[in-house]
């Protein structure tokens, strides 16, 4: 069986407050929508942003935080992987919703939109452990291309 990978990452605004509900077990899980922007070219030829709208869950610890973190049109980076539902409506129609299903959230907002918050890219591993910041990364610099100078670089 061949490897494969399912990851979504996005960074975009809310368009309403999250809504909060828990499971019969207990589990708080939380939904929202969030819209990601692109230029697009209009049928005049002028340019223009075009929104993609995307529905995130959250599950238990992670959850929480974004309940008593995000708003309508906060910024914010998630990672995660996408999961379809599948349905029948009253009419017996089948019906699909494709959603990412987050296990990481970051909260990129400047941290005086909500007293006693977060600060600017505080991350939230899917464990809802302890935050790490953003900008802390083990990722390694990679050097530059072969037969480069700096003369060749674009900025």
């Amino acid at each position: 069986m061949a490897n494969t990978i399912n990851k979504v990452i996005l960074i975009g605004r809310l368009g309403a407050d999250p809504e909060v509900r828990y499971l019969a077990d207990g589990t708080p899980v939380v939904n929202f929508n969030m819209a990601t922007n692109e230029p697009a070219r209009s049928a005049d030829g002028t340019w223009e942003e075009r929104a993609e709208w995307h529905r995130v869950v959250v599950y238990r610890k992670l959850a929480e935080i974004c309940a008593n973190i995000l708003g309508k049109g906060k910024l914010v980076y998630v990672e995660g992987k996408l999961q379809t539902k599948q349905w029948q409506d009253a009419q017996g129609v089948k019906r699909y919703t494709t959603e990412i299903l987050a296990r990481e959230i970051r909260f990129l907002d400047s941290a005086g939109s909500r007293p006693g918050q977060t600060q600017p890219g505080e991350n939230y591993p899917k464990t809802g452990g302890a935050p790490s910041l953003a900008g802390q990364s083990n990722m390694e610099e990679l050097p530059p291309p072969p037969n480069t100078s700096e003369d060749d670089i674009p900025f």
